[in-house]
C-alpha cells in the first residue's frame, strides 16, 4: 500500500485550515500545521493524533515575518514526505482603500501574496523533480469583483487567482496540481479580525461545506474551484470571453478606435 503524501497546511489552527487538517487527517494523511498560535495548533494536533491516529507536527510561524517564513520554505524543500501544500493564511481588509496605513497594506500584501507565492516557490522545485505534488491556494470570490469596495484585499486575491492559473501552465505538464479555491462570504474568524460583523452579511457559509466542496474539486483535479458557483457554465463563459479578448489582440498596430483622427 501506498504512503500518503504529508499535507502541510498555513493558518491551519482555526477556520478553513483547522477543517482542511481533519478532512485530510481523516483521509489518512500525515500533517504539517502551522500557525500564529501554538496552544490552538497543539490541541487541534492533540485532538487529530487522538481521533485519527496519524502523526501531526505543528509549527509555530508569523508568515509576514522573515525568519519564520524563511524557516518554513526550508522546511518544504528539505522535507520530501509534503507532498500536499494547503496556502491558506490569509487576513481581511477592515474599511475602504483610504483608510488603509501604509503597515496595514504591507502587512496584508505580506501574508496574502508574498508570504503564499515564496511557499509555492519553495515547495514546487521539489515536486517538480518527483514528478508528483499538489498546491492549493485559497483565493476569494472578491478577487473577481472591485464594485464589493474591499481593493487591496481584493487585489490580492486576484493574484492568487492569476498565480494559480500561471503555475498550471507551467508545471501540470510535470505532474504538480495547482488548485485555486475561491469562498464567497464563509463563516470564519477572518471577519472579527479585521473589525467586521459576519452576521450583517445576508448569505455566509458554513466552513465545513465550504472545505468539502473543495476537495471534491481536488479529488476532481479542478484548475479552479468555485464552491458557491451554482451555474458552472458561467466560468467556462468567463474564461471563453478571456480568451476571445485574448485573440483579438493583435500589438502591431493600435486598435482603430484609438488611433489619431486627420
Amino acid at each position: 500500500m501506498a504512503t500518503l503524501s504529508k499535507v502541510l497546511i498555513t493558518g491551519a489552527s482555526s477556520g478553513i485550515g483547522a477543517v482542511y487538517a481533519e478532512r485530510f487527517a481523516r483521509r489518512g494523511h500525515d500533517l504539517v500545521l502551522v500557525a500564529r498560535d501554538k496552544a490552538r495548533l497543539d490541541a487541534l494536533a492533540t485532538q487529530l493524533h487522538e481521533k485519527h491516529k496519524v502523526d501531526v507536527d505543528v509549527l509555530q510561524a508569523d508568515l509576514t515575518q522573515s525568519a519564520d517564513l524563511s524557516a518554513l520554505e526550508t522546511r518544504l524543500r528539505d522535507d520530501a514526505g509534503i507532498g500536499i501544500l494547503i496556502n491558506n493564511a490569509g487576513m481581511a481588509q477592515s474599511g475602504g482603500f483610504t483608510q488603509q496605513t501604509g503597515d496595514a497594506i504591507e502587512r496584508l500584501i505580506a501574508l496574502n501574496t508574498t508570504a503564499l507565492t515564496r511557499l509555492a516557490a519553495a515547495v514546487a522545485p521539489r515536486f517538480v523533480q518527483a514528478g508528483q505534488g499538489s498546491i492549493v491556494n485559497i483565493g476569494s470570490v472578491v478577487g473577481l469583483a472591485p464594485e464589493l469596495g474591499m481593493t487591496v484585499y481584493g487585489a490580492t486575491k486576484a493574484f492568487v487567482l492569476f498565480l494559480s492559473q500561471g503555475l498550471n501552465v507551467e508545471l501540470s505538464s510535470k505532474g504538480v496540481y495547482v488548485q485555486a479555491v475561491l469562498p464567497a462570504a464563509t463563516r470564519t474568524e477572518i471577519w472579527e479580525r479585521a473589525g467586521m460583523d459576519i452576521n450583517a452579511l445576508p448569505e455566509v457559509m458554513d466552513v465545513e461545506e465550504l472545505v468539502d466542496a473543495a476537495l471534491v474539486g481536488f479529488d476532481r483535479r479542478e484548475q479552479v474551484t468555485i464552491p458557491p458557483l451554482h451555474v458552472a457554465n458561467r466560468w467556462d463563459a468567463l474564461e471563453g470571453a478571456r480568451l476571445g479578448l485574448m485573440s483579438d489582440i493583435r500589438q502591431a498596430h493600435a486598435a482603430e478606435r484609438y488611433r489619431p483622427q486627420a
